[in-house]
Protein backbone atom coordinates (compact mmCIF):
# COMPACT_ATOMS: atom_id res chain seq x y z
CA UNK A 1 0.00 0.00 0.00
CA UNK A 2 1.32 3.51 -1.13
CA UNK A 3 1.04 5.17 1.93
CA UNK A 4 1.57 8.98 1.58
CA UNK A 5 0.99 12.70 2.53
CA UNK A 6 -1.87 14.06 0.30
CA UNK A 7 -1.23 15.53 -2.84
CA UNK A 8 -1.98 19.29 -3.10
CA UNK A 9 -3.43 17.72 -6.50
CA UNK A 10 -4.82 14.96 -8.68
CA UNK A 11 -7.35 13.78 -10.99
CA UNK A 12 -10.07 11.89 -9.07
CA UNK A 13 -9.82 11.98 -4.82
CA UNK A 14 -11.69 9.39 -2.78
CA UNK A 15 -12.95 10.37 0.69
CA UNK A 16 -12.92 6.75 2.70
CA UNK A 17 -10.71 3.62 2.85
CA UNK A 18 -13.19 1.71 3.35
CA UNK A 19 -14.11 -1.46 0.95
CA UNK A 20 -16.19 0.99 -1.03
CA UNK A 21 -13.96 3.69 -1.07
CA UNK A 22 -10.51 1.20 -1.89
CA UNK A 23 -12.79 -0.68 -4.96
CA UNK A 24 -14.03 2.37 -5.96
CA UNK A 25 -10.18 3.99 -6.63
CA UNK A 26 -9.01 0.31 -7.70
CA UNK A 27 -11.69 0.26 -10.67
CA UNK A 28 -10.69 4.16 -11.65
CA UNK A 29 -7.12 3.19 -11.56
CA UNK A 30 -7.74 -0.05 -13.36
CA UNK A 31 -9.60 1.76 -16.39
CA UNK A 32 -7.29 4.51 -16.74
CA UNK A 33 -3.55 4.06 -16.37
CA UNK A 34 -1.57 7.11 -15.16
CA UNK A 35 -4.70 9.07 -13.75
CA UNK A 36 -3.78 10.63 -10.63
CA UNK A 37 -5.55 9.11 -7.73
CA UNK A 38 -5.37 10.14 -3.94
CA UNK A 39 -7.72 8.08 -1.10
CA UNK A 40 -8.35 10.08 1.42
CA UNK A 41 -8.91 8.53 5.34
CA UNK A 42 -9.89 10.18 8.64
CA UNK A 43 -8.81 7.33 10.54
CA UNK A 44 -4.69 6.08 11.02
CA UNK A 45 -5.71 2.44 9.54
CA UNK A 46 -7.67 1.21 6.19
CA UNK A 47 -11.35 -0.46 6.49
CA UNK A 48 -11.72 0.94 10.41
CA UNK A 49 -15.22 1.08 10.37
CA UNK A 50 -18.33 -0.89 8.61
CA UNK A 51 -15.41 -3.03 6.76
CA UNK A 52 -13.60 -4.15 9.83
CA UNK A 53 -16.58 -4.61 12.03
CA UNK A 54 -18.76 -7.17 10.29
CA UNK A 55 -19.59 -11.11 10.69
CA UNK A 56 -18.14 -11.36 7.17
CA UNK A 57 -20.77 -12.72 5.55
CA UNK A 58 -20.68 -12.79 1.74
CA UNK A 59 -24.28 -12.67 0.89
CA UNK A 60 -26.07 -14.48 -1.89
CA UNK A 61 -28.50 -11.87 -2.61
CA UNK A 62 -31.91 -13.51 -1.21
CA UNK A 63 -33.55 -11.10 0.96
CA UNK A 64 -33.40 -7.64 -1.34
CA UNK A 65 -36.45 -6.43 -3.42
CA UNK A 66 -36.37 -7.62 -7.00
CA UNK A 67 -34.75 -4.77 -9.52
CA UNK A 68 -33.20 -2.77 -6.63
CA UNK A 69 -29.44 -2.16 -6.40
CA UNK A 70 -29.05 -4.45 -3.64
CA UNK A 71 -30.66 -7.14 -5.92
CA UNK A 72 -28.47 -6.37 -8.96
CA UNK A 73 -25.45 -5.56 -7.41
CA UNK A 74 -25.23 -8.76 -4.73
CA UNK A 75 -25.71 -11.76 -7.10
CA UNK A 76 -22.88 -10.40 -9.04
CA UNK A 77 -20.90 -9.29 -6.49
CA UNK A 78 -20.87 -12.23 -4.83
CA UNK A 79 -19.34 -14.29 -7.97
CA UNK A 80 -16.70 -11.73 -8.78
CA UNK A 81 -16.07 -11.57 -4.78
CA UNK A 82 -15.46 -15.09 -4.94
CA UNK A 83 -13.37 -15.33 -8.09
CA UNK A 84 -11.07 -12.53 -6.98
CA UNK A 85 -10.55 -13.91 -3.40
CA UNK A 86 -9.37 -17.00 -5.53
CA UNK A 87 -7.26 -15.10 -7.63
CA UNK A 88 -5.28 -13.32 -4.72
CA UNK A 89 -4.90 -16.37 -2.19
CA UNK A 90 -8.01 -15.14 0.55
CA UNK A 91 -9.23 -17.51 1.96
CA UNK A 92 -13.11 -17.84 1.67
CA UNK A 93 -15.59 -20.58 2.63
CA UNK A 94 -19.25 -21.18 0.81
CA UNK A 95 -20.35 -22.81 3.74
CA UNK A 96 -24.42 -21.94 3.04
CA UNK A 97 -26.89 -20.56 4.77
CA UNK A 98 -30.08 -21.80 6.45
CA UNK A 99 -33.40 -19.23 7.12
CA UNK A 100 -35.15 -21.26 9.47
CA UNK A 101 -39.19 -20.66 9.66
CA UNK A 102 -40.26 -21.49 13.59
CA UNK A 103 -43.86 -20.97 13.51
CA UNK A 104 -46.05 -21.48 10.57
CA UNK A 105 -47.35 -18.27 10.37
CA UNK A 106 -43.65 -17.38 9.12
CA UNK A 107 -43.73 -19.68 6.42
CA UNK A 108 -45.57 -17.19 3.83
CA UNK A 109 -42.84 -14.72 4.43
CA UNK A 110 -40.14 -17.78 3.73
CA UNK A 111 -41.81 -18.40 0.69
CA UNK A 112 -41.75 -15.03 -0.50
CA UNK A 113 -37.95 -15.25 0.42
CA UNK A 114 -37.67 -17.93 -1.69
CA UNK A 115 -39.29 -16.24 -4.59
CA UNK A 116 -37.09 -13.03 -4.27
CA UNK A 117 -34.36 -14.76 -4.40
CA UNK A 118 -34.84 -16.98 -7.56
CA UNK A 119 -36.21 -13.74 -9.27
CA UNK A 120 -32.42 -12.10 -7.80
CA UNK A 121 -30.45 -15.00 -9.77
CA UNK A 122 -29.29 -16.90 -6.82
CA UNK A 123 -28.34 -20.31 -7.21
CA UNK A 124 -29.16 -23.97 -5.88
CA UNK A 125 -32.09 -22.55 -3.34
CA UNK A 126 -33.94 -25.12 -1.88
CA UNK A 127 -36.53 -25.19 0.92
CA UNK A 128 -36.31 -28.10 3.48
CA UNK A 129 -38.90 -29.21 5.29
CA UNK A 130 -39.00 -29.90 9.43
CA UNK A 131 -36.85 -33.18 9.10
CA UNK A 132 -34.67 -32.19 6.45
CA UNK A 133 -33.02 -29.49 8.66
CA UNK A 134 -31.74 -31.11 10.66
CA UNK A 135 -29.34 -32.85 7.68
CA UNK A 136 -27.67 -29.71 7.27
CA UNK A 137 -27.65 -28.13 10.82
CA UNK A 138 -28.44 -30.90 13.55
CA UNK A 139 -29.15 -28.55 16.29
CA UNK A 140 -31.54 -26.13 14.62
CA UNK A 141 -35.18 -26.70 15.15
CA UNK A 142 -38.06 -25.12 12.74
CA UNK A 143 -41.01 -26.09 10.34
CA UNK A 144 -39.47 -25.05 6.98
CA UNK A 145 -36.04 -23.69 6.19
CA UNK A 146 -34.80 -22.25 2.92
CA UNK A 147 -30.83 -22.92 1.80
CA UNK A 148 -28.29 -21.23 0.17
CA UNK A 149 -25.46 -22.81 -0.32
CA UNK A 150 -24.06 -19.92 -2.03
CA UNK A 151 -23.79 -17.93 0.97
CA UNK A 152 -19.72 -17.77 2.57
CA UNK A 153 -17.64 -16.38 4.53
CA UNK A 154 -14.62 -14.01 4.38
CA UNK A 155 -12.33 -11.46 6.19
CA UNK A 156 -13.03 -8.29 4.10
CA UNK A 157 -10.70 -6.03 6.13
CA UNK A 158 -8.36 -8.22 4.54
CA UNK A 159 -10.28 -8.28 1.04
CA UNK A 160 -10.07 -4.15 1.46
CA UNK A 161 -6.21 -4.36 1.95
CA UNK A 162 -6.00 -6.31 -1.13
CA UNK A 163 -7.95 -3.83 -3.10
CA UNK A 164 -5.48 -0.98 -1.37
CA UNK A 165 -2.57 -3.00 -2.41
CA UNK A 166 -3.89 -3.13 -6.13
CA UNK A 167 -4.02 0.23 -5.90
CA UNK A 168 -0.23 1.12 -5.03
CA UNK A 169 0.24 -1.01 -8.05
CA UNK A 170 -0.67 1.69 -10.20
CA UNK A 171 0.81 4.66 -8.61
CA UNK A 172 -2.79 5.98 -6.78
CA UNK A 173 -1.81 7.18 -3.33
CA UNK A 174 -3.57 6.49 0.19
CA UNK A 175 -3.58 8.74 3.22
CA UNK A 176 -4.01 8.00 6.66
CA UNK A 177 -4.90 10.75 9.17
CA UNK A 178 -6.38 12.79 6.79
CA UNK A 179 -9.87 14.11 8.36
CA UNK A 180 -12.17 15.85 5.60
CA UNK A 181 -14.01 18.83 7.22
CA UNK A 182 -15.29 20.27 4.14
CA UNK A 183 -15.80 20.03 0.04
CA UNK A 184 -16.58 22.70 -1.88
CA UNK A 185 -16.54 22.98 -5.53
CA UNK A 186 -15.23 26.17 -7.74
CA UNK A 187 -13.95 26.70 -11.22
CA UNK A 188 -14.59 23.59 -12.11
CA UNK A 189 -12.89 21.36 -9.05
CA UNK A 190 -13.57 19.93 -6.20
CA UNK A 191 -11.68 21.28 -3.50
CA UNK A 192 -10.86 18.99 0.16
CA UNK A 193 -10.06 20.44 3.20
CA UNK A 194 -8.44 18.64 5.33
CA UNK A 195 -6.17 17.99 7.96
CA UNK A 196 -3.22 17.97 6.03
CA UNK A 197 -4.11 21.01 3.97
CA UNK A 198 -6.27 21.66 0.96
CA UNK A 199 -6.37 18.88 -2.29
CA UNK A 200 -8.14 20.19 -5.20
CA UNK A 201 -9.59 17.22 -7.63
CA UNK A 202 -11.04 16.98 -10.85
CA UNK A 203 -14.00 14.48 -9.31
CA UNK A 204 -14.20 13.81 -6.34
CA UNK A 205 -16.06 10.30 -5.09
CA UNK A 206 -17.39 10.50 -1.41
CA UNK A 207 -17.40 7.25 0.43
CA UNK A 208 -17.12 7.92 3.91
CA UNK A 209 -19.95 6.15 5.13
CA UNK A 210 -21.48 7.13 8.45
CA UNK A 211 -20.05 10.58 7.88
CA UNK A 212 -21.66 10.61 4.12
CA UNK A 213 -24.10 12.54 4.40
CA UNK A 214 -22.72 16.09 6.17
CA UNK A 215 -20.09 16.39 3.44
CA UNK A 216 -22.67 15.50 0.65
CA UNK A 217 -25.27 18.74 1.97
CA UNK A 218 -22.16 20.80 2.76
CA UNK A 219 -21.30 20.37 -1.28
CA UNK A 220 -25.29 21.33 -1.87
CA UNK A 221 -26.59 17.73 -2.38
CA UNK A 222 -30.41 17.29 -1.65
CA UNK A 223 -30.57 17.30 2.08
CA UNK A 224 -32.20 13.69 2.47
CA UNK A 225 -31.77 11.14 3.25
CA UNK A 226 -29.74 11.58 6.35
CA UNK A 227 -27.38 8.46 8.03
CA UNK A 228 -28.71 7.78 11.62
CA UNK A 229 -25.99 5.52 13.76
CA UNK A 230 -27.41 1.86 14.91
CA UNK A 231 -25.00 -0.33 16.95
CA UNK A 232 -24.69 -4.19 16.57
CA UNK A 233 -23.51 -6.03 19.46
CA UNK A 234 -22.49 -9.38 18.92
CA UNK A 235 -21.88 -12.04 21.76
CA UNK A 236 -19.40 -14.67 20.94
CA UNK A 237 -20.07 -18.66 21.35
CA UNK A 238 -17.68 -20.40 23.68
CA UNK A 239 -15.30 -22.17 22.00
CA UNK A 240 -16.71 -25.40 23.51
CA UNK A 241 -19.89 -25.02 22.59
CA UNK A 242 -19.24 -23.97 18.84
CA UNK A 243 -20.26 -27.25 17.56
CA UNK A 244 -23.90 -25.95 17.90
CA UNK A 245 -23.28 -24.09 14.55
CA UNK A 246 -22.27 -25.62 11.65
CA UNK A 247 -22.48 -22.34 9.17
CA UNK A 248 -25.13 -19.73 9.32
CA UNK A 249 -28.52 -20.53 11.15
CA UNK A 250 -30.66 -16.68 10.22
CA UNK A 251 -34.14 -16.01 11.31
CA UNK A 252 -37.46 -14.99 8.81
CA UNK A 253 -36.48 -11.23 8.99
CA UNK A 254 -39.42 -8.61 9.38
CA UNK A 255 -40.02 -7.61 5.42
CA UNK A 256 -40.09 -3.68 6.60
CA UNK A 257 -36.89 -3.65 8.02
CA UNK A 258 -33.70 -3.21 6.29
CA UNK A 259 -32.24 -5.90 9.41
CA UNK A 260 -31.79 -9.26 8.73
CA UNK A 261 -32.42 -9.96 12.82
CA UNK A 262 -29.93 -11.76 15.10
CA UNK A 263 -28.45 -14.69 13.61
CA UNK A 264 -25.86 -17.12 13.81
CA UNK A 265 -23.01 -17.22 11.80
CA UNK A 266 -19.58 -19.57 12.00
CA UNK A 267 -16.77 -17.35 10.75
CA UNK A 268 -13.73 -17.67 8.33
CA UNK A 269 -11.32 -17.79 11.72
CA UNK A 270 -14.24 -20.82 12.87
CA UNK A 271 -15.54 -18.30 15.48
CA UNK A 272 -19.21 -18.37 15.86
CA UNK A 273 -21.21 -15.06 16.48
CA UNK A 274 -25.21 -14.32 17.68
CA UNK A 275 -26.33 -10.77 16.32
CA UNK A 276 -26.48 -8.09 15.39
CA UNK A 277 -28.72 -5.96 17.24
CA UNK A 278 -30.15 -2.93 16.03
CA UNK A 279 -29.82 0.05 18.56
CA UNK A 280 -30.26 3.58 17.87
CA UNK A 281 -27.00 5.42 19.10
CA UNK A 282 -25.89 8.81 20.14
CA UNK A 283 -22.47 9.04 17.97
CA UNK A 284 -21.62 7.75 14.36
CA UNK A 285 -18.60 5.41 15.98
CA UNK A 286 -20.66 4.48 19.32
CA UNK A 287 -18.77 1.03 19.32
CA UNK A 288 -19.37 1.27 22.77
CA UNK A 289 -22.93 2.07 23.42
CA UNK A 290 -22.60 4.30 26.08
CA UNK A 291 -20.49 6.95 23.60
CA UNK A 292 -21.93 10.21 22.99
CA UNK A 293 -21.48 13.09 20.53
CA UNK A 294 -23.10 15.81 21.00
CA UNK A 295 -22.81 16.47 17.17
CA UNK A 296 -24.03 12.93 16.38
CA UNK A 297 -26.84 13.10 18.43
CA UNK A 298 -28.32 16.17 17.53
CA UNK A 299 -28.52 15.73 13.88
CA UNK A 300 -29.91 12.32 14.59
CA UNK A 301 -33.12 14.21 17.43
CA UNK A 302 -33.24 17.40 14.82
CA UNK A 303 -33.91 15.17 11.79
CA UNK A 304 -37.41 14.17 11.59
CA UNK A 305 -37.53 10.93 10.13
CA UNK A 306 -35.75 9.80 13.54
CA UNK A 307 -39.36 10.65 15.29
CA UNK A 308 -41.73 8.79 12.33
CA UNK A 309 -39.39 5.90 12.47
CA UNK A 310 -39.69 5.82 16.35
CA UNK A 311 -43.17 5.94 16.57
CA UNK A 312 -43.75 3.45 13.80
CA UNK A 313 -41.41 0.58 14.90
CA UNK A 314 -41.29 1.70 18.72
CA UNK A 315 -42.32 -2.58 19.51
CA UNK A 316 -39.22 -3.07 17.74
CA UNK A 317 -36.60 -0.75 19.21
CA UNK A 318 -38.15 -1.90 22.60
CA UNK A 319 -37.15 -5.28 21.81
CA UNK A 320 -33.59 -3.51 20.48
CA UNK A 321 -32.82 -2.41 24.02
CA UNK A 322 -34.22 -5.30 25.72
CA UNK A 323 -31.37 -7.19 23.92
CA UNK A 324 -28.70 -4.52 24.35
CA UNK A 325 -29.50 -4.54 28.21
CA UNK A 326 -29.70 -8.32 29.11
CA UNK A 327 -27.89 -10.93 27.11
CA UNK A 328 -30.56 -13.76 28.62
CA UNK A 329 -32.95 -12.20 26.03
CA UNK A 330 -31.03 -11.75 23.24
CA UNK A 331 -30.00 -15.37 23.42
CA UNK A 332 -33.55 -16.16 23.58
CA UNK A 333 -33.60 -14.61 20.58
CA UNK A 334 -31.19 -16.97 19.13
CA UNK A 335 -32.73 -20.51 21.28
CA UNK A 336 -36.09 -19.90 18.69
CA UNK A 337 -33.35 -21.20 16.16
CA UNK A 338 -30.76 -23.59 18.25
CA UNK A 339 -32.90 -24.52 21.80
CA UNK A 340 -29.52 -26.12 23.18
CA UNK A 341 -28.14 -22.81 23.60
CA UNK A 342 -28.02 -20.89 26.97
CA UNK A 343 -26.75 -17.52 27.77
CA UNK A 344 -23.52 -19.05 29.92
CA UNK A 345 -22.36 -20.24 26.26
CA UNK A 346 -21.45 -16.84 25.32
CA UNK A 347 -18.60 -14.25 25.56
CA UNK A 348 -19.02 -10.67 25.10
CA UNK A 349 -18.16 -10.39 20.75
CA UNK A 350 -17.35 -7.61 18.84
CA UNK A 351 -19.76 -4.65 17.33
CA UNK A 352 -19.86 -2.24 14.74
CA UNK A 353 -21.80 0.25 13.57
CA UNK A 354 -24.22 0.06 10.49
CA UNK A 355 -24.41 3.80 8.95
CA UNK A 356 -28.16 3.69 7.60
CA UNK A 357 -29.84 5.90 5.87
CA UNK A 358 -33.24 7.39 6.76
CA UNK A 359 -35.88 9.18 5.36
CA UNK A 360 -37.60 12.42 5.93
CA UNK A 361 -40.96 10.25 6.43
CA UNK A 362 -38.98 7.76 8.46
CA UNK A 363 -38.46 5.17 6.57
CA UNK A 364 -35.23 3.26 6.81
CA UNK A 365 -33.72 3.44 3.47
CA UNK A 366 -33.29 -0.22 2.21
CA UNK A 367 -31.20 0.55 -1.32
CA UNK A 368 -27.63 1.70 -2.09
CA UNK A 369 -27.91 5.57 -2.53
CA UNK A 370 -25.74 7.68 -4.34
CA UNK A 371 -26.31 11.44 -5.16
CA UNK A 372 -24.33 13.94 -7.21
CA UNK A 373 -23.24 17.89 -7.27
CA UNK A 374 -21.30 19.47 -10.46
CA UNK A 375 -18.35 17.79 -9.69
CA UNK A 376 -18.55 15.28 -6.78
CA UNK A 377 -20.17 11.60 -6.03
CA UNK A 378 -21.70 10.69 -2.56
CA UNK A 379 -22.21 6.76 -1.73
CA UNK A 380 -25.38 7.89 0.89
CA UNK A 381 -26.34 4.50 1.86
CA UNK A 382 -23.99 1.40 1.57
CA UNK A 383 -24.73 -0.85 4.26
CA UNK A 384 -24.98 -4.36 4.20
CA UNK A 385 -24.31 -6.40 1.42
CA UNK A 386 -22.17 -3.23 0.12
CA UNK A 387 -19.15 -5.19 1.15
CA UNK A 388 -20.40 -8.23 -0.72
CA UNK A 389 -21.95 -5.57 -3.66
CA UNK A 390 -18.36 -4.23 -3.73
CA UNK A 391 -17.09 -4.79 -7.29
CA UNK A 392 -19.66 -4.47 -9.05
CA UNK A 393 -20.80 -0.78 -6.69
CA UNK A 394 -17.36 0.16 -7.52
CA UNK A 395 -17.87 0.03 -11.56
CA UNK A 396 -21.24 1.66 -10.98
CA UNK A 397 -19.34 4.78 -9.15
CA UNK A 398 -17.42 4.89 -11.80
CA UNK A 399 -19.70 5.02 -14.25
CA UNK A 400 -21.00 8.16 -12.96
CA UNK A 401 -17.60 9.83 -12.26
CA UNK A 402 -16.50 9.00 -15.59
CA UNK A 403 -17.96 12.16 -17.55
CA UNK A 404 -16.23 14.47 -15.70
CA UNK A 405 -12.84 13.14 -16.30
Amino acid sequence: MNLSEPPRECDVAVIGAGIVGLATARELAIRHPGLRIAVLEREPTIAPHQTGHTSGVIHAGIAYRPGSLKARLCTTGASELYAYCVERGIPTKRSGKLIVAVREEELARLGELERRGRENGVTGLRMLERAEIAELEPHARGVAALHSPATGVVDFARVAGAFADDLAGHGASVSLGCDVARVREQGGVASIEHSGGITRARALAVCAGAWADRLAIAAGAPAEPRIVPFRGAYLRLRPERAHLVRASIYPVADPELPFLGPHLTRGIDGRVLLGPSALLVGARDAYRATTVRGSDLRATLSWPGTWRLARRHWRTGAVELRHALSRGAFVAAARRLVPELRPSDFLTGPSGIRAQALGRDGSLVDDFVVSSTERSLFVRNAPSPAATSSLPLARLIADEIQPLL
